[in-house]
């Protein structure tokens, strides 16, 4: 059985809704709520839950795939892997990353949020990180 998920997409964001679902899964599973070993809901279900087309959230689970979320086990589901000890990310993953984390904290600053509390968060998410690898 699937662990339900309570996944809001905003279908006119500038954040296409595949990155919507991988971010929303990503946080269940740093916050503890999706812990190692958690059925996510299939494809199909999560599309019906969401009103949006299967392709979509097949391309996130992919993606969470890639980033060594989720394993994907064919008829079995997807189900989280166990984070607690990391795979040292690549030269060109640091890079990739450290680029998306620039451009959030630029277009929060953009959007008129204070340097101080854009670093409170960051501080705050690194917290929360803790509850998954220790």
């Amino acid at each position: 059985m699937s662990t339900p998920l309570e996944i809001r997409v905003v279908l006119n964001s500038q954040t296409p809704v595949y990155r919507q679902i991988v971010d929303a899964v990503r946080s269940y599973c740093v916050a503890g709520t999706l812990p190692p070993g958690a059925k996510l809901p299939t494809v199909r279900e999560l599309a019906a839950n969401l009103g949006i087309h299967f392709n979509t959230v097949a391309g996130a689970y992919r993606t969470l795939a890639d980033e060594g979320w989720v394993i994907i086990e064919g008829r079995r589901g997807v189900s989280v892997l166990d984070r607690r000890r990391p795979r040292t990310p690549g030269l060109d993953a640091r890079a990739d990353q450290g680029t998306r984390l620039r451009h959030l904290v630029a277009e929060l600053h953009a959007k008129g949020f204070s340097k101080d509390w854009i670093r409170q968060e960051v501080l705050s998410a690194l917290e929360a990180t803790k509850k998954c690898t220790s």
